[in-house]
């Protein structure tokens, strides 16, 4: 792998001598160390590659970090991250102890605004820019946006404000979808040109300086306006200008040489302006240009060939998969089921109600707000709507839930896939805060499934009831090797847990597969030190069946042990909590989750074990309760004699 030019690379002060053909040969060398890196250290490859002469003319042509440079979503920011003294670093990119996978404000000066989840950008580089502003700065700021991320309704937000008023601010629409017309080529580029063109500009300026703002000045700008639609853009620039934009572009965006000259021209011009730019997601490597879906964030790969390192282990047990082919089935049984996701078709398993019953699925892109309403008027219609978002990403709709579905009692199926600790996407990304944010919601129910086949039953349970917000959130990745295909459908009781291990002493009521980890850890603490727990699995955090905890304390337990893959404060645990300080029970309560705290990146297995969420820290919690209890029983025997 040659990468002469970027090993010379430590910040981007270092590229500002380099000539076109060298930024050329620089882009090159970037793509070819993401790849090679990616390939052992899977990432979100795809948006990465397309972004590289974006993000090189950005650096090259900006004072970073004076000027602010702001990411969307962080999908596209790898070559960013190089360039900004992490080279070495990317090599642990969304290792545990190592660098984020997205902007992180923590991370670096040059990471001026975190962004994991979309459509941030706009608004928060409108902050900077009136910022700097009231500080008399001469600092510039760039917001870069996806075309998808464009979608999302706080991107729309900020789009109106910043047009609204004169704030210096440039946004970059990275459009990889569209590609640039070649038979009005010339006209895009000899437009451009003039456009961008500084004494155009200065002349431009001055014209209206001295029109002034009257009824003359606008019936003129009305005109220019029209005449400059007429000979340019089928691509939208008219919907931006009458936000309040200048609107320049679209450029092909994989051409450093062009990029830098723009952006060189864009940098001096004043007030709220658009670049829209083409690229190609994927550029660069043809395996991710052909199939540009599954190299967004494609595993492991040989960066040779292309070929992709899959796992087929338990590939069938995915949740998302079971997701999927239950809500096919169920979808079968039940004309009244549809299928609603924000841009996670795949991710979540709703592709294959799209293949099977294109009609009921709806697809709503990066839309989470709209996402929840949309699949209240669904209910609110007589349909069945099953909205399947990932946990994290709710958290953008909480008041569409509260207000939209929650308080008009609309039966409103909320998926949430990814629950609980997610991985390498790390602390924007891990579904830890739904069941504290959800269970204060009259009409909500929450659902935790442990296994493959309590997710079937919860999604047929969902499927047949009436009104209330039915939430159910499983996790990422694999399930616990249970049959599930083959069984039929258990309508399951609303807020009813169930006793997994009978025991003594000590009680642990878990939440999800977590229930698993603590019959494992009960069964050693059996086998080891003669002891065996109760373990509970809970099922439903709300109505939480508290039936349970009566139980444990006619059984004469010493303490209670919670377990979750959600915010200790006000998750199970406070549920627990809540009821045991009601009742006025005397008992210990502790709970095991995760602590008042982001948690960072890393895998699921390295992450749970921080948590004390594996089997070995559960048992650990066992073995301090049994110790507890040893000094209760000697001090009872002290007081004795």
């Amino acid at each position: 792998m040659d990468t002469g030019l970027l090993d010379k690379v430590n910040s981007p002060k270092d590229i500002k001598d380099f000539s076109t053909e060298q930024l050329k040969q620089l882009c090159a060398e970037i793509r070819e160390y993401m790849i090679e890196c990616c390939s052992k250290n899977p990432g979100h490859l795809g948006s990465s590659l397309g972004a590289v002469e974006l993000i090189v003319g950005l650096h090259y042509i900006y004072d970073t970090p004076k000027d602010k440079i702001v990411f969307d979503v962080g999908h596209q920011a790898y070559a960013h991250k190089i360039l900004t003294g992490r080279r070495e670093l990317f090599k642990k990119n969304r290792k545990k102890d190592g660098i984020c996978g997205f902007t992180k404000r923590q991370e670096s000066e040059y990471d001026v605004f975190g962004a994991g989840h979309s459509s941030t950008s706009i608004s928060a580089a409108l902050g900077l820019a009136k910022a700097a502003e009231l500080k008399h700065s001469d600092e510039k700021v760039v917001a870069l946006i996806g075309d998808g991320a464009l979608s999302g309704g706080l991107a729309f937000e900020g789009l109106n404000n910043a047009g609204n008023g004169h704030t210096d601010i440039l946004v970059i629409i990275n459009d990889n979808n569209i590609s640039i017309d070649k038979n009005i080529g010339a006209i895009h580029e000899h437009l451009l040109n003039l456009t961008t063109n500084p004494r155009y500009n200065a002349l431009k300026k001055h014209i209206w300086e001295r029109i002034g703002d009257g009824k003359f000045r606008k019936a003129l700008q009305k005109m220019v306006v029209g005449t400059k639609s007429s000979l340019v853009r089928e691509s939208g620039g008219d919907f931006f200008e009458a936000l309040g934009f200048r609107y320049f572009g679209p450029i092909d965006g994989n051409d450093i040489k062009t990029v830098v000259e723009v952006l060189g021209k864009l940098k001096n011009i004043k007030g709220p302006r658009i670049l829209h730019t083409i690229t190609k997601k994927g550029k660069g490597y043809a395996p991710a240009e052909e199939d540009q879906t599954t190299w967004h964030a494609p595993g492991m790969f040989d960066p040779v060939t292309g070929k992709r390192i899959v796992s087929t282990k338990h590939k069938e047990n995915r949740y998302q998969d079971i997701f999927g082919e239950v809500l096919v089935e169920l979808a079968r049984m039940y004309p009244n089921i549809v299928g609603v996701t924000p841009a996670m078709a795949s991710g979540c398993g709703m592709n294959l109600l799209a293949k099977e019953i294109p009609e009921r699925f709806f697809d709503v892109g990066i839309e989470e707000e709209h996402a929840v309403t949309f699949s209240a008027g669904l209910a609110a219609g007589g349909m069945k709507p099953f909205c399947n978002i990932y946990s994290s990403f709710s958290q953008r709709a909480y008041d569409q839930i509260i207000h939209d579905v929650c308080l008009q009692n609309l039966g409103v199926v909320l998926c949430l896939d990814r629950a609980g600790l997610v991985g390498e996407d790390g602390a924007t990304h891990h579904g830890t805060f739904d069941i504290a944010a959800y269970r204060n919601i009259p009409n909500a129910i929450i659902a935790c499934p442990a296994d493959e086949y309590e997710l079937k039953n919860m999604m047929y349970t969902a499927a047949r009831s009436d009104g209330s917000a039915f939430i159910i959130r499983y996790p990422r990745g694999y399930g616990e090797g249970i049959e599930w295909r083959n069984r039929e459908f258990e309508e399951m009781e609303i807020g009813k847990g169930t006793m997994m291990v009978r025991g003594s002493k000590i009680a642990i009521v878990a939440a999800g597969p977590y229930c698993y980890r603590a019959r494992e850890a009960a069964e050693e603490c059996g086998k080891t030190y003669g002891l065996t727990p109760y373990v509970y699995n809970i099922r439903f955090v709300k109505p939480l069946d508290t039936s349970i905890i009566d139980r444990i304390i006619d059984d004469g337990c010493d303490e209670i042990i919670t377990v979750e893959d959600g915010s200790l404060k006000g998750g199970l645990y406070g549920a627990v909590a809540e009821y045991i300080a009601l009742k006025d029970y005397s008992i210990r309560l502790r709970g095991i989750g995760i602590p008042d705290r982001f948690i960072g990146q890393g895998t699921q297995s390295e992450l749970r074990s921080e948590c004390g969420l594996d089997r070995n820290g559960i048992l650990n919690a066992i073995m301090a309760g049994m110790q507890k209890n040893d000094k209760k029983d000697q001090k009872i025997l002290e007081n004795k004699n």
